[in-house]
């Protein structure tokens, strides 16, 4: 059984863990080593947690996942969606997405990006409602895809979620639903 909640700071550790795993697909599947993801430090990771709503999907108390998000304006942007190997294809990279929806009601537009290799990620996305607006070069190996939805987008997939058992609503657990998750272990977002 899983369930996402809000992180709290003594997850940090286990997160960073968590996407340097995650991220080693994306490194192999890029030739690229030195993503951001992978290099990241605790204190950046401490300081993030401080600007960012964090959520955390556990499976049987095992982190299993993570994803963080902050909004701007009316823009909430989303980033580091993760989820771990052993714990993929199982639909917990899109109960995280629509969890970190849902903690951003006053948000009018999502926003992400991933690598533009990284097919499984872009599918997930557009699944559920996003759509590519730009593309930029990061490095020579590497071309990021950004892509964003209008919020009134999000409420039909909650709803539908919802209907099999999902999402409960923000500050609430998550528990599982259906099995609708992304081959890749993580996105460059």
């Amino acid at each position: 059984m899983e369930t996402i909640e809000l992180a709290s700071a003594e997850d940090t550790e286990a997160i960073l863990r968590l996407q340097q795993l995650a991220y080693q697909s994306e490194a192999r599947l890029y030739n690229d080593w030195s993503l951001l993801p992978l290099t990241q430090t605790l204190e950046s990771l401490r300081q993030e947690f401080a600007c960012s709503i964090v959520l955390k999907a556990l499976w049987d108390n095992h982190l299993a996942g993570s994803v963080r998000a902050r909004q701007e304006g009316e823009t909430c942007t989303i980033y580091r969606l993760i989820v771990h190997p052993d714990y993929q294809r199982r639909g917990i990279g899109s109960r995280l997405l629509r969890a970190i929806e849902d903690h951003f009601p006053t948000a009018a537009r999502f926003e992400l990006f991933t690598g533009s290799q990284s097919t499984s990620n872009l599918r997930l996305y557009q699944r559920h409602g996003y759509s590519i607006t730009r593309t930029q070069p990061l490095s020579p190996n590497v071309t990021l895809v950004f892509l964003s939805k209008p919020a009134s987008c999000s409420a039909g997939s909650i709803a539908a979620d919802a209907s099999q058992g999902g999402v409960s609503g923000p500050g609430g657990k998550y528990p599982s639903g259906g099995n609708q998750s992304a081959r890749g272990s993580a996105s460059f977002v």
